[in-house]
């Protein structure tokens, strides 16, 4: 089959392109023709996979207008799922209108109405552990965020958390991501310039990232929403334990009873994580544990397998 896949951050570091991406590669192997585009000229296609309802929107119109018979998958990511649809009518069209529609964790489903849960298919985001072999520091008690510098991020929580750190402590937050905005770049800087714990790396290749993880203790996601972080998919498949803002998108991919949640923007329930992780070995292991008890569900057959029962419920004879 020719499919396109539409995605609005094309050709960038941001979490759509990456998933476009690695979904390409997933669909070629499956032996399709595979297109990213950020929109849609009229291209011919057998199926058209747009990511971002709202952001996606003009191409989802115009290929339904255009080829309203053929089948169009709409995947919801966290800024769809966990506010968009809730007022924006042109996300609300396009999920009318898809045929099929993708989340990325079992928790985005009930956010749907019943109408909608039905047509949807969970498909998680694999992940591939670095195999080079780090070693992790002695001297520093390594914790890295990984998410780029935008307000949803809630990007200087950890930062500011570190700060608390008693004097003892050997704690040292690493973030890779991009600054979206110049004010984000002159914050991370001015944070770096106060909090001896805080290291801005900038924008890092995937590779770089992964070995970022490698070598660290723990990551820590601080956002206020995420459809399916594929960061938590990494850690995860690295076996690094994870502490998460308890939002549904990671719900979705730990577990309801994962130890290491705290609420958005709590700066002292992530303190009082933190120093647990590194005070008390038992604890950074159980959640260590958990992560790796979670990695099968991230493997990339499951994946390629997922993707393969999708497109055969639309094409029976073409998948």
């Amino acid at each position: 089959m020719n499919i396109l896949l539409i995605t609005p951050a094309a050709r960038s570091n941001k979490g759509n392109w990456i998933t476009a991406k690695r979904w390409r590669r997933i669909l070629r192997r499956l032996g399709h023709r595979v297109t990213i585009l950020k929109e849609y000229g009229g291209e011919s296609c057998d199926v058209l996979v747009a990511l971002h309802a709202r952001k996606s929107f003009a191409a989802i119109e115009r290929f339904h207008s255009d080829h309203p018979s053929d089948p169009l998958i709409v995947v919801q990511t966290g800024t769809d799922l966990y506010r968009d649809i809730r007022h924006d009518a042109n996300a609300q069209r396009a999920m009318r209108w898809a045929d099929r529609m993708i989340v990325l964790q079992p928790e985005g489903l009930n956010e749907l109405a019943p109408e909608l849960r039905a047509k949807t298919r969970v498909i998680r985001q694999s992940a591939t552990p670095t195999r080079a072999q780090v070693t992790k520091g002695k001297r520093t008690f390594d914790v890295c965020v990984v998410g780029h510098l935008r307000p949803v991020k809630d990007p200087f929580r950890c930062a500011l958390a570190a700060r608390t750190m008693p004097s003892s402590s050997r704690l040292r937050v690493l973030h890779a991501g991009a600054a979206l905005s110049d004010e984000m770049e002159v914050k991370a800087r001015a944070e770096m310039a106060v909090n001896p714990r805080y290291r801005w790396l900038g924008n890092l290749p995937q590779w770089k990232v992964r070995q970022l993880m490698a070598r660290s203790r723990l990551m820590v996601l601080s956002s206020e929403m995420e459809g399916g972080a594929n960061v938590v998919s990494e850690a995860i498949v690295a076996g690094l334990p994870v502490v998460s803002t308890r939002i549904s998108g990671s719900i979705g991919m730990l577990g309801a009873d994962h130890p290491g949640y705290f609420e958005i923007g709590d700066t002292a329930a992530l303190a009082s994580l933190l120093v647990r992780c590194e005070t008390e070995p038992a604890f950074l292991e159980q959640m260590a544990e958990r992560s790796r008890e979670l990695a099968p569900l991230f493997d990339l057959e499951r994946e390629v397998a997922a993707w393969r029962e999708l497109l055969a419920e639309l094409i029976p004879n073409g998948a």
